[in-house]
């Protein structure tokens, strides 16, 4: 799950594949295009960085494994801590834009993707009552020779593992997260994100790094426009 190629030589990421392409995992395609059939992952159906085939091993609940990485190694997942957990793996598979946050030393890899905050806490609280044996998926396994992941310590509860949303957020998955000072310039995993995506790549990642109040303010009257449009078709549906 979001095994990263961390033996990978260091390369220096052009400004193309940071634009428009993809990350360079092993599951990755060179540059995004529409997946009408995704079986998972349908944020990103109409411009996706995997192909429909990934989605598969995700459709099934409870899930058992992607590719070698097992997801049941302190039992199954609860099904709203699955369903978290997939957001956060399609997001690093098929997002079309997970490669503007490129690691500068791995092309594999993501770096201080900005969360929001409500999204880590939701986040925690599906999974606080679930079993885990890593602090950081990526880097605390022991890896088998054929490339599957075991526990090196014993399995405990994620409430016992991580403080809050903001340490499981931020550490799970190494540097690959940061939880936003925002609350409307930063990613939830679902169809608010194509707004708050605007914004943050209308700068450089050096710039998105500190948010401005005009954006913050721009960002959050068109999130309540939209949430007052969803409101108004919610009555006429009635």
């Amino acid at each position: 799950m979001l095994r990263f190629a961390l033996t990978l030589v260091a390369v220096v990421t052009s400004s193309t594949c940071q634009k428009y392409g993809c990350l360079e995992g092993d599951t990755h395609k060179l540059k995004p295009s529409p997946e009408p059939n995704m079986h998972e992952c349908t944020l990103y159906s109409k411009s996706s960085c995997c192909y429909v085939d990934f989605t598969e091993q995700l459709s099934d609940s409870p899930v058992i494994k992607v590719n070698n990485s097992y997801w049941n190694r302190c039992g199954q997942l609860s099904k709203s801590c699955e369903d978290f957990t997939k957001k956060i793996e399609c997001f690093y598979r098929c997002s079309p834009h997970a490669a503007h946050w490129i690691h500068p030393n791995y092309t594999a890899a993501i770096q201080s993707v900005p969360l929001c905050q409500s999204f880590c806490d939701d986040w925690y609280e599906a999974c606080k009552d679930d079993s885990i044996c890593v602090y950081n998926w990526l880097t605390d396994w022991e890896w088998d020779e054929s490339g599957e992941n075991h526990c090196k310590n014993k399995c405990i509860p994620y409430s016992k593992m991580y403080t809050d949303g903001t340490d499981m957020c931020q550490n799970m998955w190494g540097e690959s997260f940061k939880v936003s000072k925002s609350s409307c310039l930063c990613l939830q995993m679902n169809k608010k994100d194509m707004m708050a995506i605007k914004y943050l790549l209308s700068e450089s990642s050096e710039e998105s790094s500190s948010i401005s109040s005009s954006e913050e303010h721009a960002c959050q009257k068109k999130l309540l426009k939209i949430e007052k449009l969803k409101g108004e078709e919610g009555e006429q549906t009635r």
